[in-house]
Protein backbone atom coordinates (compact mmCIF):
# COMPACT_ATOMS: atom_id res chain seq x y z
CA UNK A 1 0.00 0.00 0.00
CA UNK A 2 1.47 3.36 -0.99
CA UNK A 3 1.41 6.58 1.01
CA UNK A 4 -1.72 8.09 -0.54
CA UNK A 5 -3.69 4.89 -0.04
CA UNK A 6 -2.56 4.64 3.57
CA UNK A 7 -3.42 8.27 4.25
CA UNK A 8 -6.81 7.92 2.62
CA UNK A 9 -7.61 4.79 4.64
CA UNK A 10 -6.53 6.38 7.93
CA UNK A 11 -8.35 9.67 7.40
CA UNK A 12 -11.61 7.98 6.46
CA UNK A 13 -11.41 5.94 9.67
CA UNK A 14 -11.66 9.26 11.54
CA UNK A 15 -14.60 10.58 9.54
CA UNK A 16 -16.84 12.67 11.80
CA UNK A 17 -20.05 13.77 10.06
CA UNK A 18 -21.03 16.21 12.81
CA UNK A 19 -17.69 18.02 12.63
CA UNK A 20 -17.76 17.84 8.84
CA UNK A 21 -21.07 19.70 8.66
CA UNK A 22 -19.73 22.47 10.89
CA UNK A 23 -16.47 22.76 8.91
CA UNK A 24 -18.30 22.89 5.61
CA UNK A 25 -20.58 25.63 6.88
CA UNK A 26 -17.58 27.63 8.15
CA UNK A 27 -16.05 27.42 4.69
CA UNK A 28 -19.31 28.58 3.08
CA UNK A 29 -19.89 25.05 1.72
CA UNK A 30 -17.14 25.49 -0.84
CA UNK A 31 -15.56 22.15 0.10
CA UNK A 32 -16.38 18.70 1.41
CA UNK A 33 -14.81 17.80 4.76
CA UNK A 34 -14.22 14.58 6.65
CA UNK A 35 -14.61 16.46 9.92
CA UNK A 36 -11.11 15.78 11.26
CA UNK A 37 -9.75 18.53 13.49
CA UNK A 38 -6.36 20.01 12.66
CA UNK A 39 -4.47 18.48 15.58
CA UNK A 40 -5.69 14.97 14.80
CA UNK A 41 -5.14 15.34 11.06
CA UNK A 42 -1.58 16.52 11.57
CA UNK A 43 -0.83 13.66 13.96
CA UNK A 44 -2.02 11.13 11.38
CA UNK A 45 -0.07 12.86 8.62
CA UNK A 46 3.11 13.11 10.70
CA UNK A 47 3.12 9.37 11.39
CA UNK A 48 2.50 8.33 7.79
CA UNK A 49 4.85 10.99 6.41
CA UNK A 50 7.69 9.64 8.52
CA UNK A 51 6.84 6.05 7.66
CA UNK A 52 6.70 6.73 3.91
CA UNK A 53 9.26 9.50 3.64
CA UNK A 54 11.49 7.85 0.99
CA UNK A 55 8.48 7.48 -1.33
CA UNK A 56 7.26 11.01 -0.64
CA UNK A 57 10.69 12.61 -1.03
CA UNK A 58 11.25 10.91 -4.38
CA UNK A 59 8.02 12.21 -5.93
CA UNK A 60 6.57 14.85 -3.62
CA UNK A 61 5.35 17.14 -6.40
CA UNK A 62 3.11 14.51 -7.96
CA UNK A 63 2.00 13.09 -4.62
CA UNK A 64 1.06 16.50 -3.25
CA UNK A 65 -0.81 17.44 -6.41
CA UNK A 66 -2.76 14.18 -6.27
CA UNK A 67 -3.75 14.94 -2.68
CA UNK A 68 -4.76 18.47 -3.61
CA UNK A 69 -7.11 17.17 -6.25
CA UNK A 70 -9.02 14.82 -4.00
CA UNK A 71 -12.54 15.74 -2.96
CA UNK A 72 -12.13 16.29 0.77
CA UNK A 73 -10.42 19.41 2.09
CA UNK A 74 -8.32 17.51 4.64
CA UNK A 75 -6.38 15.96 1.76
CA UNK A 76 -5.75 19.45 0.39
CA UNK A 77 -4.27 20.51 3.72
CA UNK A 78 -2.02 17.46 3.81
CA UNK A 79 -0.82 18.09 0.26
CA UNK A 80 0.01 21.73 1.01
CA UNK A 81 1.85 20.95 4.22
CA UNK A 82 3.98 18.28 2.58
CA UNK A 83 4.75 20.43 -0.46
CA UNK A 84 5.80 23.46 1.59
CA UNK A 85 8.17 21.35 3.67
CA UNK A 86 9.62 19.11 0.96
CA UNK A 87 10.16 21.82 -1.65
CA UNK A 88 12.16 24.11 0.65
CA UNK A 89 15.57 23.07 -0.67
CA UNK A 90 14.38 21.90 -4.06
CA UNK A 91 12.79 24.97 -5.65
CA UNK A 92 13.27 25.36 -9.38
CA UNK A 93 13.22 28.72 -11.07
CA UNK A 94 10.22 27.66 -13.17
CA UNK A 95 8.23 26.85 -10.02
CA UNK A 96 6.42 30.17 -10.30
CA UNK A 97 4.10 28.37 -12.72
CA UNK A 98 3.57 25.50 -10.30
CA UNK A 99 2.81 27.99 -7.53
CA UNK A 100 0.33 29.83 -9.72
CA UNK A 101 -1.43 26.53 -10.45
CA UNK A 102 -1.71 25.75 -6.74
CA UNK A 103 -2.98 29.23 -5.89
CA UNK A 104 -5.70 29.11 -8.53
CA UNK A 105 -6.95 25.58 -7.80
CA UNK A 106 -9.56 24.97 -5.07
CA UNK A 107 -8.92 28.57 -4.03
CA UNK A 108 -10.16 29.96 -0.74
CA UNK A 109 -8.55 32.02 1.97
CA UNK A 110 -7.38 29.02 4.00
CA UNK A 111 -5.31 27.56 1.18
CA UNK A 112 -4.25 30.77 -0.52
CA UNK A 113 -2.95 32.39 2.66
CA UNK A 114 -0.82 29.37 3.52
CA UNK A 115 0.52 29.04 -0.01
CA UNK A 116 1.16 32.76 -0.44
CA UNK A 117 3.09 33.09 2.82
CA UNK A 118 5.16 29.94 2.62
CA UNK A 119 5.21 28.55 -0.92
CA UNK A 120 5.33 31.82 -2.87
CA UNK A 121 7.14 33.74 -0.16
CA UNK A 122 9.91 31.15 0.21
CA UNK A 123 10.24 30.76 -3.55
CA UNK A 124 10.89 34.49 -3.97
CA UNK A 125 13.43 34.43 -1.15
CA UNK A 126 15.21 31.68 -3.09
CA UNK A 127 14.95 33.57 -6.40
CA UNK A 128 14.70 37.28 -5.47
CA UNK A 129 15.40 38.27 -9.06
CA UNK A 130 12.00 36.79 -9.94
CA UNK A 131 10.09 38.97 -7.47
CA UNK A 132 9.10 41.94 -9.60
CA UNK A 133 8.17 39.82 -12.61
CA UNK A 134 6.09 37.29 -10.66
CA UNK A 135 4.40 39.79 -8.38
CA UNK A 136 3.54 42.07 -11.28
CA UNK A 137 1.96 39.13 -13.11
CA UNK A 138 -0.02 38.02 -10.09
CA UNK A 139 -0.99 41.57 -9.18
CA UNK A 140 -2.25 42.38 -12.68
CA UNK A 141 -4.21 39.15 -12.97
CA UNK A 142 -8.01 39.13 -12.97
CA UNK A 143 -7.82 36.35 -10.39
CA UNK A 144 -8.42 37.87 -6.95
CA UNK A 145 -6.47 35.07 -5.22
CA UNK A 146 -3.35 35.90 -7.19
CA UNK A 147 -3.92 39.55 -6.31
CA UNK A 148 -4.24 38.62 -2.63
CA UNK A 149 -1.06 36.53 -2.84
CA UNK A 150 0.86 39.46 -4.31
CA UNK A 151 -0.11 41.50 -1.25
CA UNK A 152 0.53 38.79 1.36
CA UNK A 153 3.62 36.96 0.14
CA UNK A 154 5.97 38.94 2.42
CA UNK A 155 4.16 38.02 5.66
CA UNK A 156 7.07 35.83 6.75
CA UNK A 157 9.76 38.33 5.71
CA UNK A 158 9.70 40.43 8.90
CA UNK A 159 12.46 43.07 8.68
CA UNK A 160 13.37 41.84 5.19
CA UNK A 161 10.03 43.15 3.87
CA UNK A 162 10.32 45.39 0.83
CA UNK A 163 8.08 48.16 2.15
CA UNK A 164 8.11 50.05 -1.14
CA UNK A 165 6.81 46.98 -2.94
CA UNK A 166 4.19 46.40 -0.25
CA UNK A 167 3.00 50.00 -0.52
CA UNK A 168 2.92 49.70 -4.29
CA UNK A 169 0.63 46.67 -4.03
CA UNK A 170 -1.58 48.44 -1.52
CA UNK A 171 -1.86 51.46 -3.81
CA UNK A 172 -2.70 49.30 -6.78
CA UNK A 173 -5.54 47.50 -5.03
CA UNK A 174 -6.72 49.98 -2.39
CA UNK A 175 -9.91 50.86 -4.30
CA UNK A 176 -10.96 47.21 -4.67
CA UNK A 177 -14.40 46.33 -3.36
CA UNK A 178 -13.35 42.72 -2.79
CA UNK A 179 -13.46 41.82 0.90
CA UNK A 180 -10.48 39.48 0.58
CA UNK A 181 -8.36 42.20 -1.01
CA UNK A 182 -9.29 44.89 1.52
CA UNK A 183 -8.57 42.44 4.34
CA UNK A 184 -5.23 41.42 2.82
CA UNK A 185 -4.04 45.03 2.59
CA UNK A 186 -4.84 45.64 6.24
CA UNK A 187 -3.30 42.35 7.35
CA UNK A 188 -0.05 42.91 5.44
CA UNK A 189 0.34 46.43 6.82
CA UNK A 190 -0.54 45.35 10.37
CA UNK A 191 1.99 42.53 10.20
CA UNK A 192 4.76 44.82 8.98
CA UNK A 193 3.91 47.45 11.60
CA UNK A 194 5.62 45.19 14.13
CA UNK A 195 8.91 46.09 12.48
CA UNK A 196 8.22 49.58 11.14
CA UNK A 197 5.39 51.15 13.09
CA UNK A 198 6.32 54.68 12.09
CA UNK A 199 6.49 53.88 8.39
CA UNK A 200 3.13 52.10 8.43
CA UNK A 201 1.53 54.89 10.47
CA UNK A 202 2.72 57.53 8.02
CA UNK A 203 1.53 55.49 5.05
CA UNK A 204 -1.91 54.73 6.50
CA UNK A 205 -2.45 58.37 7.46
CA UNK A 206 -1.41 59.66 4.07
CA UNK A 207 -3.45 57.43 1.79
CA UNK A 208 -7.16 56.83 1.33
CA UNK A 209 -7.49 53.17 2.22
CA UNK A 210 -10.87 51.48 2.39
CA UNK A 211 -12.28 51.52 5.95
CA UNK A 212 -11.73 47.77 6.41
CA UNK A 213 -8.11 47.98 5.24
CA UNK A 214 -7.41 50.93 7.52
CA UNK A 215 -9.10 49.29 10.50
CA UNK A 216 -7.02 46.14 10.08
CA UNK A 217 -3.79 48.06 9.42
CA UNK A 218 -3.89 50.19 12.57
CA UNK A 219 -5.21 47.54 14.95
CA UNK A 220 -1.87 47.08 16.71
CA UNK A 221 -0.17 50.38 16.02
CA UNK A 222 -0.71 51.78 19.51
CA UNK A 223 1.24 48.83 20.87
CA UNK A 224 4.30 49.72 18.81
CA UNK A 225 4.26 53.53 18.89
Amino acid sequence: MNFIQELEKELFVHYNPENATKMEAYMKNNFTFLGIKTENRRAILKHLWKKNHPEIKSDFRSICWSLFNKKEREFHYCGMEILIQEIKRQYKKEDDLLIEKWLTTHSWWDSVDLLAKYLLGNYLLKFPEQTLKVIERFSNSENLWLNRSAILFQLNYKKKTDFELLKSECEKHKHSNEFFIQKAIGWALRDYSRYNSIGVTIYVNSTNLKPLSRKEAIRNLQKWT
